[in-house]
């Protein structure tokens, strides 16, 4: 399943803020710099779905603040109720 972010790095804390249309908002603490922002980012995920390391991958967008995911082994219904 595909899902499209909107990443705030730098943030105070690691957490899903919720939807901006159809965009996940997403803060994390890392800074943008050498993919420390897009890990952090795939393991909030990861955590916050209850998936294995390795089950959510950036598809698009690895240098911008939007950003496109491929999250595996579970279902757009699933993902957006674990999300809600």
């Amino acid at each position: 399943m595909k899902l499209l972010l909107k990443v705030v790095p730098l943030s105070s804390k690691d957490c899903i803020s919720g939807w901006l249309d159809k965009r996940l908002k997403i803060k994390v603490k890392a800074v943008p710099e050498k993919g420390k922002a897009n890990k952090a980012v795939t393991m909030l995920l990861e955590k916050s779905l209850g998936l294995n390391k390795g089950n959510v991958e950036i598809i698009q967008g690895h240098r911008s603040t939007f950003k496109t995911v491929e999250i595996n082994s579970l279902s757009k219904a699933q993902v957006l109720r674990l999300l809600a």
